[in-house]
């Protein structure tokens, strides 16, 4: 693994809110894949346990799972839904002060108005919220024979782009079935985003063929990093998540990746790898914005 002691001295200038900042080329990113059980209060205090780990072992960056708080599923998201700020995003603000870490807290079902969304909040080293992001596309699907799922029948979907900043780079956040859509990320990139992160909790059916198969697609297409994290596999649930949370280089080249069990996985985002590949392979000049171009209706 790489000595992040060393890291500090590997700088790359960055323009952040018109200043020039200096920026560390390499960072540690830790993936977080929690066991979930329907006990809340044991969910969060492991979460907590294995972000505190994670910040032990370097990392910079730590990044929970869709749903991390509750089981998933349409007849749980009410049940355990909260404001924000509330339980669960008070734990996260508290861990990642208390371990200096950017949190991207995965997801919790989250009440406001009367409505539900599947929301991830981020926390800086400071405890404060830097963003919060609804999840865009709800995972409404029907394979015959294997499974039927419908988000919409009880939460509502997010209308926002969500990014934020960090010493090292621009992260651009989705959730789970936000990943199935390439104009996303796609933005996220145009916008400067050089690691895109979604929680998500693929399954039996679609984790197998799709997992792998989309982070890999998203990184090539961006020239970015992609992380997932995924709920560990409890056979006994309602809803069996695949696992396998991962992290994929710009090259499309998995460098991390965990089993079904739970565990904390890990990977080293060098940024100057990026701009190589990104040199090499130079899409981003090479578009075709005469014929072609993807862009957001919106600010974010």
């Amino acid at each position: 693994m790489l000595d992040l002691t060393s890291c500090e001295s590997l700088i790359l200038p960055q323009l952040i809110n018109k200043q020039l900042i200096f920026c560390p080329l390499e960072f540690r990113l830790a993936v977080v894949q929690l066991h979930v059980s329907k006990i809340k209060a044991d969910n969060l205090g492991r979460a907590q346990k294995l972000v505190k780990e994670a910040a032990g072992q370097g990392a910079k960056v730590v990044v929970l799972p869709e749903c991390f708080n509750s089981p998933y599923g349409t007849g749980f998201f009410a049940e355990y839904a909260e404001k924000i700020p509330g339980e669960s995003t008070k734990v996260l603000s508290e861990a990642a002060k208390d371990c200096g870490v950017y949190l991207v807290g995965g997801s919790i079902p989250e009440e406001d108005g009367g409505k539900l969304y599947n929301s991830c909040s981020v926390f800086g080293p400071d405890g404060k919220l830097l963003v919060k992001h609804r999840k865009i596309h709800l995972f409404d699907i029907d394979v015959p024979g294997k499974i039927r799922f419908q988000e919409s029948e009880t939460l509502s979907p997010g209308n926002s782009l969500s990014m934020f900043e960090t010493p090292f780079c621009k992260v651009g956040v989705g959730i789970c079935y936000d990943i199935r859509f390439a104009e996303l990320a796609h933005i996220y990139a145009k916008k400067g985003c050089q690691l895109l992160v979604y929680p998500g909790a693929f399954n039996m059916t679609t984790g197998p063929v799709h997992w792998e198969l989309l982070q890999r697609g998203r990184a090539v297409d961006n020239q970015v990093y992609v992380a997932t994290a995924s709920p560990a596999r409890d056979e006994s649930a309602s809803y069996v998540a695949w696992g396998h949370s991962s992290v994929v280089n710009p090259w499309g080249e998995v460098i991390a990746k965990a089993g079904p069990e739970e565990s904390v996985v890990y990977a080293d985002i060098d940024l100057q790898y990026l701009a190589d590949v990104r040199q090499q392979i130079p899409i981003t000049t090479q578009r075709r914005n005469d014929l072609y171009s993807v862009n957001s209706v919106q600010e974010g």
